[in-house]
C-alpha cells in the first residue's frame, strides 16, 4: 500500500464519553482497523498503569504500525485528592502527546481516559483545547474517557456517548481477563 492510498484527507477529531462500557474498546478497535491499513497509530492510556491489560500484548505484536504507551500507576486515582504522582505523570504524558498530536507523525492517535484525566484535574482544559486547535491536518485524534467536557465536544467532529442500560459489574462480576482487560 503507498503512502496516497492509506493517507487521510482530513483528521477528525473523535470523542467517546458517557458511563457505559465500551470507549476504549472502540477506540482500540479503530486503532486496530488502521493498524491494518498500515497507519501509524500512537495509543497514550492516562490514568492506567497495568501491565495486563490485553491490548499491551497485541500492540507488542502489531510494532510498528501501533505502539500503546501508559502514564499512570496500577492504582485507583482519587478524584478529590488525587497523589503528586498521579499529576506528575498526567502532565508528563499529555506534554509529550500534545506534540505528537501536533507533528503529523502519526496517522491516528488515542488518548485514552484524558476526558477523566481533565475532569480530575490531572490535565488542563485550556491545554486540551489548545492541543485540538493544533493538530496537526491529516491525523485523527480520538479522546475517550466519562465526563467529557462540554468544550471538548464542542470542539470535536465526532462525539459519542456510550449508556449503561444493564451492566453484569452490578451483580458481582469482577473484570475478565481478555474481555475488560
Amino acid at each position: 500500500m503507498t503512502t496516497e492510498e492509506k493517507s487521510l484527507t482530513r483528521g477528525m477529531v473523535q470523542v467517546y464519553t458517557g458511563n457505559g462500557k465500551g470507549k476504549t474498546t472502540a477506540s482500540l478497535g479503530l486503532a486496530f482497523r488502521a493498524s491494518g491499513h498500515g497507519f501509524r497509530v500512537y495509543v497514550m492510556q492516562f490514568m492506567k498503569g497495568s501491565t495486563v491489560y490485553g491490548e499491551l500484548a497485541a500492540a507488542r505484536r502489531l510494532a510498528p504500525e501501533l505502539t500503546i504507551e501508559q502514564v499512570g500507576r496500577d492504582t485507583f486515582v482519587s478524584r478529590s485528592h488525587p497523589a503528586e504522582e498521579d499529576c506528575r505523570m498526567a502532565r508528563e504524558g499529555f506534554a509529550r502527546a500534545r506534540k505528537m498530536v501536533a507533528s503529523g507523525e502519526f496517522d491516528l492517535i488515542v488518548l485514552d481516559e484524558l476526558n477523566c484525566a481533565v475532569d480530575f484535574g490531572l490535565v488542563p482544559l485550556d491545554g486540551v483545547k489548545e492541543m485540538i486547535q493544533e493538530k496537526a491536518p491529516l491525523t485523527e485524534l480520538v479522546l475517550t474517557g466519562r465526563g467529557a467536557h462540554p468544550d471538548i465536544m464542542e470542539l470535536a467532529d465526532l462525539v459519542t456517548e456510550t449508556r449503561e442500560v444493564k451492566h453484569y459489574y452490578n451483580s458481582g462480576q469482577h473484570a475478565r481477563t481478555g474481555i475488560e482487560h
